[in-house]
């Protein structure tokens, strides 16, 4: 008598094939999600930085707006007539820039502001079409 061999491969068809390619699809989707939360992280970390630095600078520049009503002369201030002038460094590339009228007790604050510390160059490596021809 012969046996008969009743072995069935198993269906390891589409269905199999659209959990592996879901699998897949979700663990890219976590990768990228965590990257972002990185970068994201990143620009915070930056973005707090940038703002603790300005305020330090404008509490140096306010601690000199005070030295001046008092009638002291800070280092690093320049006068012209009642014209003082200024500056606090804020970063590498930004210092707070600023100008008071100083008449008695009186003030006028004529500048307060960013400014950056570096000079601009323009990018001229690429050509640019000038709208002739």
């Amino acid at each position: 008598m012969k046996k008969k061999k009743d072995f069935a491969a198993p269906n390891i068809g589409g269905s199999s094939l659209l959990v592996i390619f879901a699998v897949l699809c979700l663990t890219i989707f976590a990768l990228l999600s965590i990257s972002t939360v990185q970068a994201n992280g990143r620009l915070s970390d930056h973005a707090a930085n940038a703002v603790i630095n300005y305020y330090e600078a404008d509490a140096q520049a306010e601690s000199i707006l005070a030295e001046l009503r008092a009638g002291k002369m800070p280092e690093g201030v320049t006068k012209e007539e009642n014209l003082y002038s200024y500056q606090c460094k804020i970063s590498d590339t930004q210092a707070l820039v600023v100008q008071i009228m100083l008449e008695g007790n009186e003030y006028t604050v004529l500048r307060w502001q960013v400014v950056s510390d570096i000079d601009w160059q323009a990018d001229d490596r690429r050509p640019v079409w000038n709208g002739e021809g």
